[in-house]
C-alpha cells in the first residue's frame, strides 16, 4: 500500500474557530525532484518580486501594515518545507556578494556565481544581469562608469575616448578632434606641424611662424640667403632698382634695400657727369655735379680743367680761353 505524509495545519491565532477542528486530509504524493526544483525557482522569483514591493496601509487604516518577512526567512522556511516533503534543494553555489547559498536562479560572471540581483556595477551599483559590462581589477562596471573612470581623455574636449584613440604630441585625442588649431581642418597627407604644443596644417604653420622673405614677404621654407638683417629667397635678392642679380657677388645697401653699384651711386648722386659711371675715388664737384678728375675737361679743347679756372655755358664746362673765344 502507498504511504502518505501529512502535517497538522494550524489556523491563524487571530481567527480560532469555536467549533471542533476537522481532521486534515492526506497530502498528495511528492512531485518528482525535477518538477519540485522548477517550482522552487518559480517560488523564488515570486518571493523576489514580493520583497521588492513596498507594503503600504490601506486607505483609512490607522494601524501600520505588518512588515513583510525577509527573503532569507521565506527562503529558509520554503527549504525546510521541501525537506519535509523529501525534496532536497541543493544550492547552485555561493553568491560572491552576500556570501549566501544560491538556491534559485544563478548568474555566473568573472569566474564567480552571484544572485542576479547582487551582480551590479562597482561604481553606481546598477544591476548588470541583463546588460553588457566591462571588467577592471576583478570588478564589473557599467559601460558609462568604466569609460568615465578608466578610458583615456581627449586633449581637445576632455571627454573619455570610447572607441578609436589617436595619439599625438604626447596626448590622446578623438580622431575627429585632432585638427589644425588655426583653421580647424582635419589633417591630410601633409601631416601637421607643432608649435607650443598645438598642431597646425602646413599652410597655416608657414603663414604664422615661418620667416618671411624680405623681398616678396612670402614664407621661406627651403634655401635662403641671410642679408640686411633678414632672410631672402635666392631669386628675390636682386637690385631694388633694376632687379638684376649681383653677378659680382657684392651689393650696396641703401635704406635697408640692396642695390647694384650703378644704381646705388645714382641714388647717392655720385655718378660722373662726364662718363656716367660711378665716382668711387677722388671726385671733383662743380656746378652741382660730380666728375672723375680726369673727366673734368673743357668741352671744346678737351683740356683738363682746374677748379676755379673754368667757365660754364649751358650744361658744359670750358676753359677760360675757349669760353672767351666762343662766346665773347
Amino acid at each position: 500500500p502507498q504511504s502518505w505524509r501529512w502535517k497538522p495545519q494550524q489556523p491563524p491565532l487571530s481567527a480560532m474557530p469555536s467549533s471542533p477542528t476537522p481532521v486534515p486530509k492526506p497530502l498528495p504524493p511528492s512531485p518528482p525532484p525535477t518538477v519540485a526544483a522548477q517550482q522552487l525557482d518559480e517560488l523564488l522569483a515570486d518571493l523576489g518580486r514580493l520583497q521588492s514591493k513596498p507594503v503600504t496601509a490601506g486607505l483609512g487604516a490607522e494601524e501600520p501594515a505588518e512588515p513583510t518577512p525577509s527573503l532569507d526567512n521565506m527562503l529558509g522556511s520554503l527549504t525546510r518545507d521541501l525537506q519535509e516533503l523529501g525534496i532536497t534543494a541543493a544550492p547552485a553555489g555561493t553568491c560572491a556578494a552576500c556570501h549566501k547559498p544560491i538556491a534559485g536562479k544563478v548568474l555566473t560572471a568573472l569566474g564567480k556565481t552571484w544572485h542576479p540581483q547582487h551582480f551590479g556595477c562597482a561604481s553606481c551599483g546598477q544591476e548588470l544581469g541583463g546588460r553588457p559590462f566591462l571588467e577592471r581589477g576583478g570588478r564589473a562596471y557599467c559601460e558609462e562608469d568604466y569609460h568615465q573612470a578608466f578610458s583615456p581623455r581627449c586633449a581637445y574636449c576632455a571627454g573619455p575616448i570610447r572607441e578609436k584613440v589617436l595619439t599625438a604630441l604626447d596626448q590622446t585625442w578623438h580622431p575627429e578632434h585632432f585638427f589644425c588649431a588655426h583653421c580647424g581642418k582635419v589633417f591630410g597627407d601633409d601631416g601637421f606641424h607643432e608649435r607650443s604644443g598645438k598642431p597646425y596644417c602646413r599652410q597655416d604653420f608657414l603663414a604664422m611662424f615661418a620667416p618671411k622673405c624680405q623681398g616678396c614677404e612670402h614664407p621661406v621654407t627651403a634655401n635662403y640667403l641671410s642679408a640686411l638683417g633678414g632672410v631672402w629667397h635666392p631669386e628675390c635678392f636682386v637690385c631694388a632698382e633694376c632687379l638684376s642679380s649681383f653677378a659680382s657677388g657684392s651689393f650696396f645697401e641703401l635704406e635697408g634695400r640692396p642695390y647694384c653699384e650703378l644704381h646705388f651711386h645714382e641714388r647717392q648722386g655720385s655718378i660722373c657727369h662726364g662718363c656716367a659711371r660711378p665716382v668711387t675715388g677722388r671726385c671733383v664737384t662743380a656746378a652741382g655735379r660730380k666728375y672723375h678728375p680726369e673727366h673734368f675737361i673743357c668741352a671744346y679743347c678737351l683740356g683738363q680743367l682746374q677748379k676755379g679756372t673754368f667757365r660754364e655755358h649751358g650744361d658744359k664746362m670750358y676753359c677760360r680761353t675757349c669760353h672767351d673765344k666762343l662766346f665773347l
